[in-house]
């Protein structure tokens, strides 16, 4: 996963009227934390951190540029946003090394298509796994090609990258392979019409 350069500011004001102030000038109240060390208050350019996210997802590791000081490489831990308005209110950074392992969620993508009257369903849409942080993959590929009815896929059945390890419960049922409704219905009107025939004679 590519690394992602803001430029951010240190916080030198605290409390809702400070943090409203903040928003108003195109910035999101932030803290940094991590390591052991102070908890250090930022705010970030709302429209750069938003793009970030968006076209990287939760996980991009984020070098904050902090005017006046050094750069930080940070993970999205938290993003709180307004209930209705749908604007972010608050973001909490989690500090990282380069080397540094870290735990995170990441997205289950199913490729390909199940066999003739299967019906996919997928119980679960993420994972938890360990990674370098500068190498969290976006996403994880399963392949359901020809899958037949009556298959179950389990997180540890995930394909995972070099260097990634599953953290989630590995018996956990990612995908279940039933038969269709259609199919199941056809199958019913058929041994219907087998047994009115066999009534019938």
């Amino acid at each position: 996963m590519s690394e992602v350069r803001i430029a951010v500011e240190p916080r030198t004001e605290f409390g809702k009227g400070a943090a409203r102030r903040t928003r108003r000038a195109g910035k999101i109240p932030a803290v940094l934390y991590g390591h052991g060390s102070d908890p250090k208050h930022l705010s970030l350019p709302s429209v750069e951190f938003a793009r970030a996210i968006r076209e990287n997802g939760h996980n991009a590791v984020l070098t904050l540029d902090v005017s006046g000081g050094d750069s930080e490489l940070a993970l999205t831990k938290t993003i709180t946003t307004h209930p209705i308005k749908n604007y972010i209110e608050h973001v909490d950074l989690l500090l990282v090394k380069r080397g540094e392992k870290v735990t995170v969620a990441v997205p289950v993508v199913l490729t390909g298509d199940a066999g003739p009257g299967g019906l996919v369903s997928q119980s679960l849409t993420e994972v938890e796994i360990e990674a370098e942080a500068l190498h969290i993959p976006e996403q994880l590929e399963l392949s359901i090609a020809g899958a037949e009815i009556g298959t179950q896929i389990h997180a540890s059945e995930i394909p995972l990258p070099a260097g990634v390890t599953l953290q989630s419960d590995p018996e956990t049922l990612v995908v279940n392979v039933t038969e269709a409704a259609s199919a199941m219905a056809e199958e019913a009107s058929a041994e219907e019409a087998e047994g009115e025939a066999a009534e019938e004679a």
